[in-house]
């Protein structure tokens, strides 16, 4: 029986086109972490599965989780989320290392879901975190790198960031609403679908959860106060709750274009304790997060270790890719190589093989033939490799010492000698 080509469910190939745009874009993410001052790490595709049993959202480990048993009966899983992963590395040498820490990645990830647009079983991330500092600066500073990726693609404009709190949300479920743990965690997870949903399920939701009888009714008031009212509103009417957080962060980023306050914005990971944050196609023709994160105060003390604060967001390029497609900013195919070397024979390898070392040695990209053939194939070899220039050798140029340089994207050409090339083109 053959074996399938196709990838397996909800994973993808990469043929060189499209990892050609996937590398510019990941370039992109490197010079935006360079310009705001983060270091590069990573981590194994394969981490103890109490990881996140510990402290990740019920839905991922129940139901996303890719999960075995490896030969030494250890029950292990591959990484869906690299936030825990960064914990377990920070907490492992958190005596040698210096706070504030400023870290990003760019791990492939696996959830098992059901694969559909913007969301499939394999995804890479780039993944942005601050562990120590100053909490509200840390904020601020990860809102605008968050920013930054947008702007360095042109589409600042594009987006809208929506924040919340989860302080503020615990605050105002405990103390105002008068729910329990349990209640609260339940509302919060209704309130974090409300726009995937119908008004008629939301309030059946609500109701449920906010008691039958009298207390129903003005538990309902209060809430719909918590989803209409205005961030300077709420903060007037509760100036001593963690929403003067939020107001501060928000007022300190300025950008009211760009960053909004969302009271339904919640987040699904159990371990955001602050600041949470989702970014939007402004447009909106994509519903789906584009990225999203916030700050995990306690994360680190799982290991045994000091407290250590940190705040940090993932970006996955499914959702990423799909927004800059459909606004047309995603990067072009780059050139496979700076300079084609052709081959008429094979007796000319050894004479190709030279030029094509002086360019090399000047840091050029070269690709060599590697089949000869006549003057028609060489042409059309040379327009196959994509090459910004081609080096074509013919009898009658070459008892000269020179080859034809020929521009592949004007179709002008010279005939010169590597003298002469490497004057016109270094």
């Amino acid at each position: 029986m053959a074996l399938s080509s196709q990838a397996y469910k909800g994973t993808r190939d990469f043929y060189p086109e499209e990892m050609s745009v996937r590398r510019q874009v990941f370039e992109k993410f490197r010079e935006i972490a360079r310009k705001f001052g983060f270091s590069e790490y990573d981590g194994p595709l394969l981490e103890s599965y109490d990881l996140y049993a510990a402290k990740s959202g019920e839905e991922l480990v129940s139901q996303q989780l890719y999960s075995f048993e490896d030969r030494g009966n250890r029950k292990v899983a591959i990484r869906p989320e690299m936030t825990p992963t960064l914990a377990r590395m920070v907490a492992a040498k958190l005596g040698e290392l210096q706070p504030p820490l400023k870290w990003f990645s760019i791990p492939n990830l696996y959830r098992y879901e059901r694969p559909q647009k913007g969301r499939l079983r394999e995804h890479w991330q780039l993944n942005v975190d601050i562990l120590g500092g100053d909490a509200e600066l840390a904020d601020s500073e990860i809102l605008e790198f968050a920013a930054g990726v947008f702007d360095s693609f042109g589409c600042g404009d594009k987006i809208r960031i929506r924040v919340n709190h989860r302080a503020w949300v615990n605050y105002y479920m405990k103390d105002v609403l008068g729910l329990d743990a349990e209640k609260s965690l339940k509302l919060s997870k209704i309130l974090d679908a409300k726009e995937k949903t119908t008004e008629e399920v939301f309030t059946s939701g609500v109701l449920e959860i906010l008691e039958e009888g009298d207390m129903a009714k003005p538990k309902a008031s209060l809430l719909k106060e918590y989803i209409d009212t205005p961030l300077v509103e709420m903060h007037k009417k509760y100036p001593n709750s963690p929403i003067a957080e939020l107001s501060k962060v928000l007022e300190t980023l300025g950008r009211p274009e760009l960053f909004e306050y969302d009271p339904i914005i919640m987040r699904g990971l159990d371990y955001y304790t602050g600041i949470v944050f989702e970014g939007f196609d402004r447009s909106g023709s994509n519903r789906r997060a584009i990225f999203g994160g916030g700050r995990y105060d306690n994360l680190i003390a799982l290991f045994g270790k000091q407290e250590l604060s940190g705040i940090g967001f993932g970006m996955g390029d499914v959702v990423l890719m799909d927004f800059l497609s459909e606004n047309q900013l995603l990067p072009k195919n780059q050139p496979k190589c700076d300079f084609f070397v052709s081959l008429p024979s094979n007796d000319f390898w050894k004479d190709a093989s030279a030029f094509a070392k002086v360019l090399r040695d000047r840091n050029f990209s070269v690709q060599m033939s590697l089949k000869s053939g006549n003057f028609k194939q060489q042409l059309k070899a040379a327009d196959r490799s994509g090459a910004s220039f081609s080096l074509l050798f013919g009898e009658d140029e070459w008892k000269e010492s020179k080859v034809i340089l020929r521009n592949m994207k004007t179709s002008s050409q010279e005939v010169l000698s590597l003298e002469e090339i490497s004057k016109k083109v270094f």
